[in-house]
Order: C-alpha cells, then structure tokens, then sequence
C-alpha cells in the first residue's frame, strides 16, 4: 500500500508529466483546428460583418462564463460554503493537500444533491471552488475522498476552467456562424439572393456537431489527466479508483435531471450527473469510468515497481 509521507517514484512523476504534456499539445491541435473551422467559414461566407458581430458577442458571452464559472455552477447545485466546524475532515484534507502543492487553498462548498459526485471551479487557484454533494459524504470514506479532492484540485492547478473557457468560446462562435447562416446567401440555388439549402443544412449541422465534438475531446483528455496528476497528489491511486466506482454506481441510480444549469455544469463533475444511457452516451463529456479505473490501477502497479 502507500505511504502518504514517502514520495512518488521518479518514473511515476515522469510519466505523469509526460502525460500532462501530450495532453496539452492535443488540447493545442483540436483548439487550432476548431480556430481554423472558424476562418474557413468565415471565408466560404464571404461576409465579414455578421462574422466579425458573432466573434465579438460569443467571446463576450464566454468570457462571463469564463469569470463567473464558479458562480454559475455553483448556483446549478445548489452548493453552499461550509465552515471547518461542520466538515472538518473536508477542510483538513484540502489544506494539507494545497499546502503540499504550495497553492492557496480553495474555498469550499457542499451540495445538497444526494448523488455523489464533486467538481471543482474557478478560472485559477486564486479564485477557485472545491464542491462535493451530501451524497459523496456519505458513501466515500476518508482516504477515497481524499482521492477525489486530489483530482478536482489537479484540475485547478492544471488550468482546465481556463482550457474548457477557450474551447467553448470558440465552439459557440462556429455555432453562432451557422445560426447566421440562415440569413446569409451562400449561392448554387435558383435564386441568387436566397441561401442554397444544401448548404444551409450542412451549416446548421454539421458546424455545431463538429464544435461539439471538439469540446468533448477535450473535456475527456481533461478528465484522464486530473485522475493521474491527483493521484500522483494523494500518491494513492486506487483510493481515487475505489471512489471512482461507488461515485459511477451512485450517479447511475440517482441521475439529475438534464436540464437548466446542470446541463452547463456538468462537464466540470468527476462523474456524469445524467443517465449516460444511448446516445447521451455517445456525447457524455467523461469518459468510460471503467477505462479511467482501469487506468488509475495500472499507475499503481508503477509505483509498486
């Protein structure tokens, strides 16, 4: 088993830095090509003006998510700060683990949701929010949660608000474009001054499926690279698979509804709120939790090593 006081193996830290780094140069490339997507529809567009109107309102739009993240998704839970005094072994354990990082210690909240589940929010350390559910409370014991608030605080250190921030601006600016697109002629009909609607329907689908899918790549990347940088942080990764298990069990029997703000909060959950079946599967925002389980086991048969 793992010793909290003894440090991580030297090849388990590389591998999780290399990791981080392939992480973010793929986070890099779907970013770009999603910035290229833009450019290109811009161009077949061929007006500058609506192009130039639905940059400016998107970016405005998600630069408020951006710096009011915490806000919202908190208000989507019904999260409220608690005091040392009514969970001191939550306080305790993000203390010692910000400390270990040599971060500031995050505010904390606690969800009335009787489904387990946390998430972590805020556009870096300094303004970040750690949440967990009533429900997590009462399933995990103290080494699992341990576990997953070593995970949510990865994200926070990892930059991620600010990754999915970037992302969503420029997956709601090609939205934005096809929205416009219903007003714009895009030629090769009868009437010239009327849009071909051929194009029309390859633009209001396929340009927001393709933002879609992008988001959703690198929600999961974020999701696989918080599970292995926490547990390097707690140095116990099957403590986080251990939880991961009973928060995949609870979530599927108790799912929230989707709908409202939940649904914009609900890539920023360790696991998926909603009922994952059919094809809200398909487009879940976190991947398989066997195949992340799996993982966090096979981190632990390194630092075995």
């Amino acid at each position: 088993m793992f010793h909290r006081g003894a440090s991580p193996p030297c090849s388990q830290i590389e591998g999780v830095s290399v990791h981080r780094h392939h992480n973010g140069l793929k986070t890099a490339a779907l970013l770009g090509l999603l910035t290229a997507l833009i450019l290109a529809l811009g161009y077949w567009l061929g007006g500058s003006g609506g192009l130039v109107f639905a940059v400016l309102l998107s970016l405005a739009i998600n630069a408020g998510s951006y710096f009011f993240s915490d806000k919202l998704a908190l208000r989507a839970m019904r999260a409220r700060p608690v005091t040392e005094a009514e969970f001191p072994a939550l306080h305790q354990i993000v203390r010692e683990l910000s400390a270990d990082a040599g971060q500031p210690m995050p505010r904390l909240y606690v969800s009335p949701s009787p489904q387990p589940n946390a998430f972590a929010t805020g556009r870096n350390p300094e303004h970040a929010a750690v949440a967990v559910t009533a429900g997590i409370t009462q399933i995990l014991d103290r080494r699992e949660l341990r576990g997953v608030i070593g995970h949510e605080l990865s994200h926070v250190y990892n930059r991620d608000i600010l990754i999915s921030s970037v992302a969503a601006a420029l997956a709601g600016i090609v939205t934005m474009v096809a929205q416009l697109a219903i007003f714009l002629p895009l030629g090769g009909g009868d009437d010239e001054d009327g849009p071909n609607p051929v194009s029309l329907l390859l633009m209001l689908i396929l340009g927001p499926l393709a933002a879609t899918i992008i988001q959703l790549a690198i929600s999961r990347n974020r999701e696989f690279q918080a599970d292995a940088s926490g547990a390097t942080m707690t140095r116990d990764p099957l403590a986080l698979a251990s939880a991961l298990e009973k928060i995949h069990y609870g979530a599927q029997r108790l799912p929230l509804p989707a709908q409202g703000q939940l649904t914009s909060a609900a890539h920023l959950m360790i696991a998926n709120p909603f009922n994952a079946r059919g094809l809200a599967g398909l487009f879940s925002t976190h991947p398989p939790m066997s195949e992340r389980i799996a993982r966090l086991h096979q981190q632990a048969a390194l630092i075995r090593r």
